[in-house]
């Protein structure tokens, strides 16, 4: 057995925990589950998995029967005869040894040749992230490679940068709750709709949400295969900080949103898979956070939300198999340096879209190979 370890050294400062205690100090924070797909890289960057303002001061040691470890991340691009699951272990220490925290995942490694001659249809849902268009084309991108299925993007934005195919319902700015009831009577003055695609005037009564005449009118009346959700942000942005309570009673609030979204699509696509993405990190820069918000919104506020919010999505939907609802483990590995520009807290560079785009295409190649 490879077992890879590597410890930082520190001098720290103690953090607490959302509930006010020390039981768990860094909120070390995994998913159950985490996929990569043979000859494709992927990471899990430390920074992204605990909730320190300096995470390079502690010990990260990593136990796993593949991959290394980098100064700041694990990372593995899996080989033929690594297909397989792997257990992941993360451990941190204080410079003197002592133990923190440990949490375990399972690494599902499928073959790059999973969903080949298969025929697959997606649709992605989001904010500003999915509305620059840069991961869903690094998705079609993957999928285009040899060995994988016919795929089609389904949606009705197709902005000036989308690649072939690709396709979505990505706006900036917009939450759970825009796409649930944002409607407004007049067009924009290039025709376009500038409400939630997924909201209809019946002539009777107010807009209401109504997906199966979405799927009626703009997919074919034909359902997707997977919807893939990418919203939290702008839920939860300027939820108050130093404040526990406040940041769940935000998350409360979003919950109640996802759910009228999620029946709604289950309802009137009852086979549907709907991968839920859990909410990127922040650049790990304080002044991306000032040159955005001039310190209205500062990094360590944000970090706090977010990392408060993986959680209870972890909680939320962690147990959503029976009802065709999964995680995506968006927040792992996603660069908090060079995944983002110096000058946005928020918006990945190229390199973050892809890092991001990878890890949905892992999920999906997951999924394909447990529907067969």
């Amino acid at each position: 057995m490879n077992i890879i370890k590597l410890s930082f050294l520190f001098v720290a400062a103690v953090c607490f925990s959302q509930n006010g205690n020390l039981k768990n100090p860094l909120q070390l924070t995994l998913p159950g589950e985490i996929y990569a797909v043979q000859d494709v890289e992927m990471s899990i960057y430390f920074d992204n998995v605990v909730l320190t303002k300096t995470p390079e001061k502690y010990r990260f040691e990593v136990n796993c029967k593949i991959g290394k470890v980098e100064q700041r991340r694990w990372r593995v691009t899996p080989k033929d005869s690594e297909v397989g699951r792997h257990q992941l272990t993360i451990k941190v220490s204080s410079h003197d040894g002592k133990r923190i925290a440990s949490r375990s995942t399972t690494l599902n490694v499928v073959p790059k040749n999973t969903g080949a001659k298969r025929k697959i249809r997606l649709l992605i849902v989001g904010d500003s992230l999915t509305h620059g268009t840069q991961y869903p084309n690094e998705i079609g991108r993957l999928l285009s490679l040899p060995e994988n299925p016919e795929w089609q993007m389904l949606g009705t934005h197709k902005p000036k940068s989308a690649g072939k195919g690709v396709a979505h319902e990505g706006y900036g700015g917009w939450t759970w709750s825009r796409f649930n009831s944002y409607y407004e009577s007049k067009p924009r003055k290039d025709g376009r709709k500038h409400h939630s695609p997924f909201v209809y005037s019946e002539g009777v009564g107010k807009p209401r949400l109504n997906i199966g005449r979405f799927l009626k009118e703009e997919c074919g009346n034909k359902p997707p295969d997977f919807v893939i959700i990418m919203l939290g942000i702008n839920d939860c942005f300027s939820a108050p900080a130093d404040n526990p309570s406040g940041i769940d009673t935000r998350i409360d609030a979003m919950f109640k949103q996802a759910d009228i979204l999620v029946t709604a699509f289950r309802k009137a696509a009852p086979q549907v898979e709907i991968g839920i993405c859990l909410t990127t990190p922040p650049n790990s820069r304080e002044a991306a956070f000032t040159a955005n918000y001039r310190g209205r919104y500062p990094r360590w506020g944000w970090k706090q939300i977010q990392h408060r919010l993986v959680q209870r999505q972890l909680g939320k939907f962690a147990n959503g198999r029976g009802n065709r609802i999964f995680i995506i483990p968006t927040q792992l590995d996603l660069d908090p340096i060079d995944g983002y520009p110096e000058n946005n807290g928020v918006h990945p560079n190229a390199i973050g879209y892809k890092q991001i785009g990878t890890t949905i295409y892992a999920w999906l190649k997951w999924r394909f190979a447990k529907r067969g």
